[in-house]
Order: C-alpha cells, then structure tokens, then sequence
C-alpha cells in the first residue's frame, strides 16, 4: 500500500486556483489552504510542507466527531451531495472517510416537498433531510459485509439504491403498485442486482406504506420513495398507530431499520427530536408566520428577525444525542439555511446545554456561502444587501436561547476570491451573491474565522455551480483538529479564544412557556371539516383553498365559519367595475359566498391572493348595518353604522372591531357609538375598512398584493429618518401588524 504523504495525497484532489498570502491571514489558514491547494503561501513553502506531512500523519480515527444540521448541507459534508446522480461514481468522500466515529444529529422541523405531503397525512417528524444523510453515510463495506457481495458488486448495489431512495413519483399519477414494490422503480438489470433479503425487506416496508389499514394507505404522488420507506420502518415500529406521534424509541428503531438495509451504520444518525414541530418565522415588520417552507416561496422584501421551533409538546431529546454531544472530542455545525438547519436544533435546551458543558471539543461552525432567498438575503443591519459571515453569527446569538457563548470556537468560511466569473454571474442572475468573511467583526463576537477553499475546481465547470467539495471539507476540519490538538500553544495557532463569551442571561428566544403547534395532519384534519357543507362552483375550489390553507397554516378552522360557499362569477353578473379596482374578489354580507371573478382562471396566483383578499373581508363578516356619504366643506365623509352585536356572525369581538376600525382611520362618532366615520377631501380616495382588512389578510400571510404592499413599505424606513406625520402612519402600520399578529392569527406578542 503506498504510504500516504501530502504529495500523493494532493495529486488526488482536484486542484484549484492560487490562493494569495494576506497578511491578515494567521498561520492556521496558511496551513490548511497550502494542504488544499499546493500553493506557496508567503514564501514559508518549507515550513508549511513539514506541517503538512504532520497533518497527514495524524491519526484521527479515534476522534469522536458529532455534526448537527439538515438539508443538502449536511449530508454533503459527511458523505457527499447524494442528491446528485454522480453521487455513486464516489460514495466514500467526507466526514465519514476520514472519521469513523462520526454522529449525526439531524434537524427534523422540514416541511417541504415530499416531507411536507408526508405531514398532511401522518403525526411524525420531517424524513426528508433524514433520507438524504441514510444515503450519504451509506459505506460499502457494511454493504460487502451484510450480502456477500464483492467490490463490483457492492459498487452496483449503491447505484440501486441511489436510485430507488431518491425517486420521486409524478405528481399526477398514483401508482401505487409501484410504491408497494419498489423494486419495480429501477431497470430489470438493476433489479436483479438486488440481494434477496433486501428486496424482500423492501417490498415488506413498501406494501405497508401503500396499503389501506393496518397499513399506512398513503398515495405515493409526488413522494420520494426513501420518505415512504422511512415513514413505513418508523410506523411499524410502533405497532401501526397513527393515533399519535411515534415516540423516540420507534422513531429511532424506524431509522436504524433502513440503516442496516442500505449499509450506513445503525444508531449514528439521530432526530434532534422525535417530537413533531414547525418553525414560526418572525420579520423586521413585525409579521410572524407558520412554516419552513414557506420562507422562501414568500418573498417579504423584508429580513427575519427570530425564528422559533414550536412543538406540539415539550420536545423529547435522545440520551443518546447528549451522550454523543458530551463524549464528543469535535462538533461540527454543518453549512445549510441559517433559520431552518442549525438554529431549530440550538433552541433544544438538552443539546445546547450538553454543548456548553463539553469544554473538551474543539466546535467549528460551517458559514454558507451564498446567501439564500427568504433568510439571509436581506440583511437586519442593512436592507440593502445580502449576510456577512459576522451576521450569521449574529442571528444564532439573537436566535438561541443565552446567545452564542461556549457553542463556537471557529467559523470555517469559504474563500471565494477566485470563483469563475461565468459562475459568479450565474449566481448574480439568480439574486444570489457570496456571504464574505468580516474578519474583524467575527473576532471581535469571541470566534476565530479560517477562511479555506473549500470547493473544487473542476465542479464548478460541470455543475456551474459552487458547493462544499466533501473531501476538501474534510481535510480542512482534520487540519484544524490537528492545529488545536498539537500547535494550541505556539503563537498565533490557537483557535479558542480564552475570553469567549460565556452564556448569559438575555431576551427570551424561544418558545414562549407553554407555546405548542398542532400536530399538522390534526390541523389540516380541522380545516377540512371546516370546509364540509360548504358550496363551492364549480368543486375545484375546495380543493384549492385547502391548499392555500396548508400553505397558510396561519390560517385556522375558525376564520373559515364565516362563509358558506365560494363561487365563480361570469364577468356578465360581476355587477363591479373592474376599471378601478383590480382585486377580483370579495365577500357578499348578503349572501355570505366569496366571489371570484372568472377571468382570474388563467392567472393561478392572482387567483390565490383575490381569494385571500375575500376570505379576509369574510372575518369581519355582516358588521355593518348602514354605509353613507356625506359631502361637507368641499370635502366628503364616508360613515358606517355598526349593526347591533348581538345580530352579527363576525370574527371580531366588539372591542376588536373598534380597535380596528380606528387603525383603519375610521374615527367614532361622538354622539353615536355605533358610527364611525372618515373626511377625505373631494378629489381623495381611501381604502374602506373591510377591504382594507382583506388586503392585509392576504399581505400578511404571503407578502404579496401590490397595493399593500405599497402601503406597508413605510416599514422598511427607521423611525429616526421621517418627519412627523410620516412617523405617526409608520406608527399605525406597526399597530395594525401586530393586531392582526396577535388578535387575527394568535401569535405571541
């Protein structure tokens, strides 16, 4: 076998680009980027070649590594992106090559995608980040130990079950008797490449998915596979009840079942917490919201102030998570949406204390390295631009409970300076742009930055895109092992910082105490019975507006009791000018039906957002008894008369209604408490209550309606840049956020 030495082992790596001395730089990065590229760095050639053959001489076998995070990011870094169809050609990269006592800790709060049809229909976690890292942290030999395969063979049986873990059925077709037998999902040539007692286990888990009870009758449309798999392995080992959340036992049984089947290794990849959860994103403009998913669909043009994890109960945390955590000699938090991989799993009080207490382990945090739309695209400091790395930094210590004391040591960043030009502006066109290293500002919050080439050079070219290449990744990390275990003590190579912060007392920024989410399924369950009696024409309607209420779980059974149907209307019975007002929807207090006008057929998102506008205008329902206009002094008055409490099917209680009628500007009358009333000038326009609530309802759940958002950009400004009058409106904006926030949709103050 040859003797492994820095040379041999850079000529296997995919060589990059020069990386310039910088005297800003300390010796740790001159360190680790000479071992990533084989440049000369401030002409210590030498000295850096000797440190790097030590580097390479170090065993770090026996190092206890745990790594948390969630998505693409962390499955890339243990065993490569799996989600690429190039993944089987190398499934031996990463973490996992390099240490064989690796832990994953695995955020379960996902709610997208396959994930999310999964959460409609059963109460379990989110798999889906799960599935990806079962695959990455597959290894060939526990595949060549379990069947007796060879190296080709082994090599085929990967490819298979790439493949069948990753497919992902149409949408619009239900096979079920595929799902039932996934093995029918691959080539014949592939299918007889299966060993016996996997594809009997396969078809076993697959059959009890598809199946009606006792199985889990689920409709494979638009799932992958892999989730089903897990889903049936987690629900099978709790006896089949889907009465309730499997608990940690079956959950974890579920996913050491798929382990052993597919060759990665039983009890390494562990749930934060099998206690199921979704994420309430909470912006600058005061605007909080139900949903993982739908932070990034939702483009608020605003940034995220907080995001909470919200359980249905007090969450269960494994001993085996804070056993790992505890005994671990390194934790690694992996690269991944900022809001949605890390922080969910931070906020766990168990594993954020278990983390503090190991002062032994050297804890290297994974910065992105692009910004991502929805979370770090809009900076809090600065709305005009995009995440530093100090900011990312900043929103774990305003997002986790006692802030960021003892979770970090180093942030390891990507080094960028030399990405292609033709795939920076392949970024650029997609609104993306590099979170850049401020180094001074990082050091100064108690962490040490290592800024490193983390991605490949030939990638790139292929893929024109830039991800954390898993080999690079991990000889960085074994670099920075290796610095703290044996050069901590010689000037300049330390990376833990003696006077880092410790944790303190600070604003609350979790849960509030005894805040819980619904289960999902439950909720959605409450939303269709919500609906039953309902008319709707033509019956298409029902099913869209139950999925703008699952897309919208802001949204709540009680809202839609003050309807009776929704209907389409020919533009001949519209009885609306359309000249003027381009929302084509509203609510008939008459009638009590939503109208929608038939043209927005042919626009599916104007459609969704004019029947958010007239579900809105439903919740104030038949409030008024009277409408007039008063023309006075050359100007006008617009009056409502209040119909009596007791004669009226509203949402609002009697207070709230005159609290949001004063918001809306409508001032009560003083002789009369029943009417309230607004003077506009001859000439002057205003928005009348119940649209006015209609559009903000629709704004509030999705960012859009262009009219209001319009009216809302007075938000954006600081209170210390506007003149008075501009101030006093800023200041009704933010009352009528947190009205609807806290009266409309229940959320925490």
């Amino acid at each position: 076998m040859r003797r492994t030495t820095y040379k041999n082992l850079l000529s296997e790596l995919p060589r990059t680009v020069s990386w310039p001395p910088d005297g800003s730089r300390t010796p740790v990065e001159h360190l680790v980027e000479f071992l990533l590229t084989g440049q000369e760095a401030d002409g210590r050639s030498g000295n850096l070649e000797k440190r790097a053959e030590e580097v390479l001489r170090f065993n770090p076998q026996q190092t206890r590594v745990v790594v948390l995070g969630g998505g693409t990011g962390l499955s890339t870094i243990v065993g490569g992106n799996s989600k690429t169809a190039d993944w089987p050609a190398q499934p031996h990269v990463g973490l996992k090559q390099l240490f064989p006592h690796l832990t994953a800790i695995v955020c379960t709060t996902d709610d997208g995608g396959s994930t999310g049809r999964l959460l409609q229909e059963l109460p379990v976690i989110g798999v889906g980040d799960i599935r990806k890292l079962l695959i990455s942290y597959i290894l060939p030999q526990n595949l060549e130990r379990a069947y007796a395969l060879s190296a080709e063979e082994t090599q085929t049986l990967i490819r298979l079950l790439h493949r069948l873990m990753n497919h992902r059925f149409d949408e619009r077709r239900r096979n079920r008797r595929q799902a039932a037998d996934p093995l029918l999902l691959l080539p014949r040539a592939l299918r007889f490449a299966c060993p016996q007692v996997l594809a009997d286990a396969l078809t076993a888990l697959g059959a009890y998915a598809s199946a009606p009870p006792p199985g889990l009758d689920i409709s494979p449309a638009g799932h992958a596979m892999g989730n089903l798999l897990i889903a049936a392995a987690i629900f099978r080992a709790a006896g089949g009840r889907t009465d309730r959340p499997p608990g940690l036992r079956e959950v974890q049984r579920g996913i050491d079942h798929i382990a052993s089947l597919i060759g990665a290794p039983p009890g390494k990849i562990l749930p934060a917490t099998a206690t199921p959860g979704q994420l309430v994103f909470r912006y600058a403009n005061g605007v909080a919201v139900y949903g993982q998913s739908k932070s990034a669909s939702a483009r608020r043009d605003t940034p995220v102030d907080r995001v909470t994890a919200l359980f249905t109960r007090r969450p269960v945390v494994g001993a085996g998570v804070t056993r790992a955590i505890r005994e671990a000699d390194l934790i690694v938090f992996a690269p991944g949406s900022l809001y949605t991989s890390i922080i969910p799993i931070l906020q766990l009080e168990p594993i954020t204390a278990a983390i503090r207490a190991n002062r032994r382990a050297l804890k290297i945090l994974a910065a992105n390295s692009w910004v991502q739309e929805g979370e770090t695209d809009i900076s809090l400091k600065n709305q005009g631009r995009g995440f530093l790395v100090s900011e990312l930094v900043e929103a774990y210590d305003r997002n986790v409970p006692q802030g960021i004391g003892g979770l970090f040591d180093v942030v390891l960043s990507a080094n960028l300076e030399h990405i292609p030009g033709n795939i920076l502006r392949n970024y650029a066109l997609e609104g993306k742009s590099p979170i850049h290293l401020d180094r001074a500002a990082v050091e100064a919050m108690g962490v040490h930055p290592v800024e490193a080439t983390l991605f490949s050079q030939d990638r790139p070219v292929t893929t024109r895109a830039i991800h954390h290449d898993p080999g690079r990744f991990a000889l960085a990390i074994r670099t920075l092992l290796y610095a703290d275990a044996h050069l901590r003590g010689e000037p300049g190579w330390g990376l833990r910082n003696g006077n880092a912060p410790r944790p303190r007392e600070k604003e609350r920024a979790g849960p509030a105490p005894g805040s819980r989410a619904p289960l999902l399924c439950r909720h959605l369950d409450s939303i269709r019975d919500a609906l039953d009696g309902k008319v709707f024409r033509p019956a298409w309607l029902r099913d869209l507006l139950l999925e703008i209420a699952w897309d919208n779980r802001d949204i709540r059974a009680h809202h839609l009791e003050f309807f009776r149907g929704v209907r389409l209307l020919p533009a001949g019975e519209w009885g609306r000018s359309t000249e003027w007002d381009n929302v084509l929807g509203y609510f008939s207090p008459e009638n009590r039906f939503l109208n929608l006008h038939e043209d927005l057929c042919s626009r599916p998102s104007k459609l969704r957002e004019d029947l958010l506008v007239a579900l809105g205008e439903s919740l104030l329902g038949d409030y008024i008894e009277q409408r007039r206009w008063i023309r006075q002094n050359g100007a006008r008055r617009y009056e409502i008369v209040l119909r009596p409490v007791r004669e009226r099917r509203s949402y609002l209680s009697d207070d709230r209604l005159r609290t949001y009628l004063r918001l809306a500007r409508m001032v009560p009358d003083r002789s009369d408490t029943k009417v309230f009333g607004i003077t506009i000038n001859e000439d002057g326009g205003f928005l009348p209550p119940g649209l006015l609530f209609g559009l903000l309802f629709c704004w509030y759940l999705t960012g859009k309606g262009l009219t209001m958002e319009y009216e809302m950009t007075l938000l954006r400004w600081p209170l210390k840049s506007l003149i008075p009058l501009h101030a006093a409106d800023r200041r009704r904006k933010e009352a009528l956020v947190r009205f609807f926030r806290t009266e409309i949709f229940g959320h925490q103050d």
